[in-house]
């Protein structure tokens, strides 16, 4: 959840709040509105700066309280460094250390000038994303804190602003591109919110209730249950589902915002793991609580969605998660099984904690049965190998399609979701070969990440673009930045409404 301050565009010449954030580039001279606010204070931002040898370098602050001359209770000066080497991410930064720091000051209301000066006039685009992150970085998720804190505790995470006003050079252009940064936040925060609750309030079936509420949105949504998806025989999916007392389901969720009804969907596949205790190889038990997040690629889908339909996206994207948990039990899978998927491949179960990649095979063949999708991306907090491989700063990519993995690089580095891809190569099938059936789920303890998504290859039907993101390091547990945080990042959300908008709508 989030507290979301009322934002307002307008424009520099109309400052009206007694609080102000202005901007400085680093040694450089003072933008036109600081220019005129030291003016009328007969100098003293300047003098207030030299003695506290602000000069403007990213991040830094100088806070000025009561500034004489001026009619104001409060002057922030935040340091840029170069804004002329911003990129989008930046803007979004700004916006978060701006929400961070009137946070901290316990403010309620506050005006921001984006000025910048002349040569590096700040775009009605860039306003939004700074107001898109200042909305980001007031998340939190406190719901089940019985006793709230007073606003005069010392603690920086009390946040009273509830009204943010950008004062900017295009405040149209900034209102009209806000509308729909504003959607894809919701669809972050959506995300982040799945993320964080806790098991035994998210667990399949509820998870399920939520994707349905989101109908009144646009989105077309449809609830396969236990029985169904057994008609249907996604066992795969069952079998890791079997030893709870939860029964596991399957969300489908429909957008259709193309200019042509029937054209092909770009398709996204998450992982819906609500809990994971590793099953008959149940994991080790300090940690363990963090298996509530296992569900964050089929959050990241779910946000995604919500981002589109409430943008109206001009696209068709069909979004499928697959519900279940993984519990040991009388009734649990073993070690040893032989189950047969969708797809009609069959697969030993080697190790019951490797089970994403089974939830994901069978959901994967049934959409691209139903839906013929232009591209398929599948997200996963799959393996742990991928962090021991890429930390907490990437995801790791794995496709088939030069073209499809180059736009989700791309779109990553605009959003700041940013993956690496890592090889698919025919020797590593040898791994989950299995003797006694078609493949075994799990390949050995080297390249781990690698023959998981080997696995997944094989239920990827001839000609479809297809790219597999792990996200295991990167969805919960990542560090805190700018515009997050909190234990659950939201990742994916940003990235998947990129590739949509900027590589498959209204074409």
């Amino acid at each position: 959840m989030t507290k979301a301050p009322d934002i307002q565009f307008g424009a520099l010449d109309d400052s009206r709040s007694k609080v102000c954030v202005v901007l400085s580039e680093q040694n450089r001279a003072f933008a036109p509105a600081l220019k005129a606010l030291d003016a009328r204070s007969g100098g003293l931002v300047t003098k207030a700066a030299g003695i506290a040898k602000f000069s403007g370098g990213k991040k830094s602050l100088l806070d000025l309280v009561a500034p004489a001359g001026l009619d104001l209770d409060r002057l922030l000066v935040m340091g840029l460094g170069s804004a002329s080497k911003f990129a989008e991410t930046d803007w979004l930064g700004l916006g978060g250390r701006v929400r961070a720091r009137l946070a901290g000051a316990r403010v309620s209301s506050a005006e921001l000038m984006l000025d910048i000066g002349e040569g590096a006039a700040v775009t009605g685009r860039d306003a939004a994303l700074v107001a898109l992150g200042a909305v980001l970085r007031g998340y939190e998720f406190k719901k089940y804190k019985s006793k709230k804190p007073s606003n005069d505790e010392e603690d920086e995470e009390v946040d009273t602003l509830f009204s943010l006003r950008i004062l900017c050079r295009e405040p149209e252009q900034a209102v009209a591109i806000f509308a729909g940064l504003k959607a894809i936040g919701e669809g972050v925060v959506l995300a982040r919110d799945l993320v964080n609750e806790p098991p035994n309030v998210l667990y399949p079936e509820e998870f399920a209730a939520r994707v349905a509420a989101l109908a009144g949105d646009g989105l077309e949504v449809e609830v396969l249950d236990k029985d169904r998806l057994a008609v249907i025989g996604m066992n795969a999916l069952l079998a890791v589902g079997q030893g709870s007392v939860r029964p596991s389901c399957v969300a489908i969720m429909r957008w259709r915002g193309a200019a042509q009804a029937d054209a092909k969907p770009l398709l996204l596949v998450g992982k819906g793991v609500c809990f994971d205790t590793g099953g008959i190889s149940i994991k080790p038990a300090g940690g363990m609580e963090d298996m509530k997040g296992d569900m964050g690629g089929a959050a990241a889908v779910t946000g995604a969605m919500l981002a589109l339909a409430r943008r109206k996206a001009p696209v068709n994207v069909v979004g499928i998660i697959g519900l279940t948990e993984n519990m040991p039990s009388g009734t649990a899978q073993r070690p040893g099984d032989i189950v047969t998927t969708l797809s009609g491949q069959t697969v030993e179960v080697i190790n019951t904690d490797a089970e994403g990649r089974m939830v994901l095979a069978d959901i994967m063949w049934y959409a691209q049965e139903h839906f013929q999708p232009r591209a398929m991306v599948t997200l996963a907090t799959l393996t742990g190998a991928i962090i021991v491989a890429l930390g907490k700063e990437h995801a790791g990519l794995f496709s088939n399609d030069n073209a499809l993995a180059e736009q989700l690089a791309t779109a990553g580095r605009d959003t700041g979701e940013k993956v690496w891809r890592m090889p698919l190569d025919a020797k590593y099938d040898k791994q989950v070969n299995s003797k006694v059936a078609d493949m075994k789920n799990i390949g050995g303890r080297d390249a781990g990440s690698i023959t998981a998504a080997q696995f997944l290859q094989r239920f990827v039907k001839p000609g479809v673009p297809w790219a597999h993101l792990d996200i295991a390091g990167t969805a919960m547990g990542s560090p805190s930045t700018d515009i997050n945080t909190s234990w659950g990042s939201g990742f994916g959300v940003m990235l998947l409404d990129r590739l949509a908008g900027q590589f498959y709508e209204n074409s």
